[in-house]
Parts: structure tokens; C-alpha cells; sequence
């Protein structure tokens, strides 16, 4: 019997942060936050969720931000906002 499994990225969401600043260029309301989960799946059915990808983006700019250098407003905003 063949068994197919492995680990597969999720869908991945987008949310405007509103209100939060751009810590590298201070321009207002443009930064924009996506999260992807990872999947454990068996014949490609999602099993198992590992953990979630969570990046910020400004618009402006265009520099990402990982969530290890998120500041203390975007970790607030994301977690109001994404993690309902």
C-alpha cells in the first residue's frame, strides 16, 4: 500500500492593519499583515495544523516585518484582528 503525507502550507489570509505605523519609513495605515498555516495531511487531506507563518508588509515602503520584529502596536492589532 502506497501512503501519501507531508506537510502543505495552508490558505493564506490578508488583513489591513489600520492604524499602524511603519516602523522603518513612520507612514500610517499602510501596513498589512498575512498568516499561513502549516498542515500535517494524509492523501492530501489536511490532518494536523503545525503552526502558523505570520509576516507584515508595508505598502509604502515595501518592507516585511516576521513576527519575531513585530512592535508592541502590530502584535496588538493581529491579535484582535487575525486570530479570531
Amino acid at each position: 500500500m502506497i501512503l501519501f503525507f507531508g506537510v502543505r502550507p495552508g490558505k493564506t489570509r490578508t488583513h489591513n492593519l489600520e492604524g499602524v505605523t511603519c516602523p522603518y519609513c513612520n507612514t500610517k495605515g499602510q501596513m498589512t499583515a498575512s498568516s499561513t498555516p502549516s498542515f500535517v495531511h494524509l492523501f492530501w487531506i489536511p490532518v494536523y495544523r503545525l503552526g502558523t507563518n505570520l509576516i507584515a508588509e508595508c505598502t509604502h515602503c515595501k518592507r516585511g516585518f516576521y513576527k519575531e520584529e513585530f512592535t508592541a502596536e502590530m502584535k496588538q492589532v493581529v491579535a484582535e484582528n487575525i486570530r479570531k
